[in-house]
């Protein structure tokens, strides 16, 4: 009940290939903090392209934002200037960019005449922050500290940005969301197959995000139950 996609073991690996990169960024001169906030503004340029409805450059961003939020911890780590305020930042700052990048997807769907897909992407949204605000609030309170909650749950945020980033490419790839509306006896009436590509991917994140909740969710009830009886 409390598998995660991405492994312990996994995050480690990947954590190890990140740390030389942390750490030539340092050299340049860039404090953690400072990759945290290069990562926002990394998805926020990925929000703007989404909503322009530029979404291969909208998906490009998103996995390299996702990959570049791993260089602060990484530098952190490395550099030993692991902090309580570099945790907040980095934490309150990937939350913020991954709702930024959503409201993108939202404005851009509805541009595009594709009003599904903003409803779709707006319950991502409030189901990926739901992943999130456990976890918080979980550990807040004592239960499965370090990043113990990191490893419950089907889709934590690695995965939703995969998901999220093959979504926005298939989108370009397959004609965009634009409604189509040519009028003669060769074309159907509709969106685009773009359309149906990312409203998948964003029902996918939302379903997901929703299971890793609950069990998170249950998880934290379970730990409540041993302490009780502890």
């Amino acid at each position: 009940m409390t598998g995660s996609l991405v492994s312990p073991e996994t995050r480690a690996r990947v954590r190890g290939l990140m740390t030389p990169v942390a750490v030539g960024l340092g050299r340049l001169g860039l404090t953690p903090n400072a990759l945290t906030l290069i990562g926002f503004g990394i998805a926020c340029i990925a929000a703007a392209a989404a909503a322009a409805q530029w979404w291969l450059v909208a998906g490009l961003l998103v996995v390299f934002g996702g990959v570049f939020d791993l260089f602060d911890g990484a530098l952190a780590r490395a550099t030993g200037k692991v902090s309580k305020l570099g945790a907040f930042m980095d934490s309150t700052f990937d939350r913020w960019g991954e709702g930024v990048v959503y409201v993108g997807v939202v404005w851009g769907c509805l541009a595009g005449g594709f009003d599904l897909g903003a409803f779709l992407a707006a319950t991502a949204m409030a189901s990926a922050f739901m992943v999130s605000y456990t976890r918080a609030k979980s550990e807040s309170l004592g239960f499965a500290p370090g990043i113990g909650m990191a490893n419950v749950g089907l889709a934590p945020r690695e995965v939703r940005i995969v998901i999220l980033t093959v979504g926005l490419v298939a989108a370009e790839l397959l004609g965009g969301v634009a409604y189509i509306d040519c009028g003669n006896l060769f074309c159907v009436d509709g969106n685009s197959a773009g359309a149906d590509a990312i409203g998948i991917a964003l029902a996918l994140i939302a379903v997901l995000a929703t299971v890793t909740t609950i069990q998170r969710i249950v998880h934290t009830i379970n730990q409540a139950t041993k302490q009780e009886q502890g």
